[in-house]
């Protein structure tokens, strides 16, 4: 039944990663779930501060002016001092396993087969170091979307479709293959809703990367720029238009990585 369906072209390939991208992308999962414990042990300590009337006067939390308004918070019974003290030392604890593993991804990127996708795609507005690997770890192979509309279904942030007959209802996304690449993309389509602009971090990021890729940034960055604020007029809920723009990031990202990635490199083989 299958040599019959893969001659008649009914079979789909697949791609499967090799163990140094298997090995990459359990790195970039361990450092996540660092951060999600590193929230957990903040919350428990802002949880117990604000129990026991212990309120940062500060406008932001976790500040070096945070951290040492920490240092002379003070309490009556011995116990709950030693209680504040262990959430501190849970929360400093977690901030250096997630340092640790951030230093560990940098190091081993510029032997994974992929370095030069996550340096290429770091041109995009809100495409950090973090995202960046987040998102090729995820997809891997790029050069197996023949374009973005797949990778964006891929990833889950297409609407969903319930049609009958002739009627056609549009949904929510999808929220298909990896949640970690979509929220990260999620989170970094909050930068457009700034005017288009070359920061100076930004700067650093794309200054050695070639004149192709640099374009194909700013396009992006013009367009979604411009795309959220008119969202945004139009009435639609910041949440929807920030999907929206996530979803736009992925064409310009898929753009990126196909104009660094010849076409007959492929990091891995296929497979019926």
């Amino acid at each position: 039944m299958l040599a019959k369906l893969h001659r008649a072209g009914e079979l789909t390939a697949v791609w499967v990663p090799d163990a140094a991208h298997e090995a990459m992308r359990d790195l970039v999962r361990a450092r996540t779930t660092a951060m999600r414990v590193l929230g957990k042990a903040r919350q428990h300590l802002q949880g117990f501060l604000l129990r026991h009337g212990r309120i940062y006067p500060g406008k932001k939390g976790w500040t070096v002016a945070y951290r040492r308004w920490l240092t002379t918070v003070r309490f009556d019974h011995p116990a709950q001092q030693i209680v504040f003290q262990d959430y501190v030392d849970a929360v400093t604890d977690a901030e250096i396993r997630v340092e640790r593993l951030t230093g560990q991804i940098a190091d081993l990127l510029p032997s994974w087969s992929l370095a030069p996708v996550v340096e290429a795609v770091q041109a995009m507005r809100g495409v950090a170091f973090i995202v960046a690997v987040t998102v090729v770890a995820e997809v891997g192979d790029f050069q197996r979307f023949h374009n973005p509309r797949q990778l964006m279904a891929y990833l889950g942030l297409t609407p969903s479709e319930h049609s009958s007959g002739a009627t056609v209802r549009r949904g929510g996304i999808t929220k298909a293959g990896s949640g970690l690449a979509r929220r990260a993309l999620i989170e970094g389509a909050w930068s457009y809703r700034m005017q288009a602009r070359v920061s100076r971090k930004l700067h650093d990021r794309i200054e050695g990367l070639p004149k192709a890729v640099r374009d194909i940034a700013w396009k992006g960055q013009l367009r979604m720029c411009q795309r959220y604020r008119h969202l945004v007029a139009a009435g639609k809920a910041k949440v929807v238009v920030t999907t929206a723009i996530a979803r736009e990031m992925v064409g310009f990202i898929w753009a990126i990585a196909r104009a660094v990635t010849p076409p007959h490199v492929v990091p891995a083989g296929t497979q019926g």
